[in-house]
């Protein structure tokens, strides 16, 4: 009888809380999750087309930016192609967690990725391309954080630090602009 006041005197239904957990086969996925969980896995794995085409694009810039005074941004161009790794890396977790399939598909990478690839030559047209880039990406993760709201915070906290992330990579570009 006492267990059973103190479960309700904190304002929580243990048991019922208890219940709904002995689902296993939602993995993180609990009644409790708002969102429009397909919906959801859709943005992400367009995100994800996103992240790793850009990838690409600073793998390429990286390997063929040349000319005197290149070796700041060639260095900042790994750095950006590694972060932006780690954002596709915690994307397609995210998108297990949520019971969905990441699409890492590369026949249809490019026409999903909101960003475009580049194939620029001289570096002012690289990073004009990049920052361009960094622009799209900074302005998708704003419209999925607001279309998310507060019905997936766990989604929505994740796009959060990766949109910050991308707003740093654009302060860095904006700076090597001749």
């Amino acid at each position: 009888m006492e267990e059973t006041k103190s479960k309700l005197a904190h304002g929580f239904d243990v048991e019922a809380i208890r219940r709904a957990a002995a689902n296993l086969d939602d993995g993180a996925v609990t009644e409790g999750y708002q969102a429009d969980r397909e919906a959801v896995v859709a943005m992400l794995n367009d995100a994800l087309a996103t992240e790793l085409l850009c990838v690409l694009r600073y793998k390429r810039h990286y390997y063929t930016v040349s000319g005197p005074d290149t070796a700041a941004i060639k260095a900042e161009f790994l750095e950006h192609a590694q972060q932006e790794q780690d954002h596709a890396d915690r994307i397609a977790e995210r998108i297990v967690q949520l019971n969905g399939s990441p699409n890492f598909n590369p026949a249809t990478l490019a026409a999903r990725s909101h960003a475009e690839y580049d194939e620029s030559e001289d570096k002012q047209s690289m990073i004009r391309a990049d920052l361009i880039a960094e622009r799209v990406a900074i302005e998708s993760y704003r419209q999925m954080i607001q279309a998310i709201g507060d019905k997936d915070p766990t989604t929505k906290n994740m796009l959060i630090e990766i949109m910050a992330m991308e707003e740093e990579h654009a302060d860095d570009l904006r700076d090597f602009l001749a």
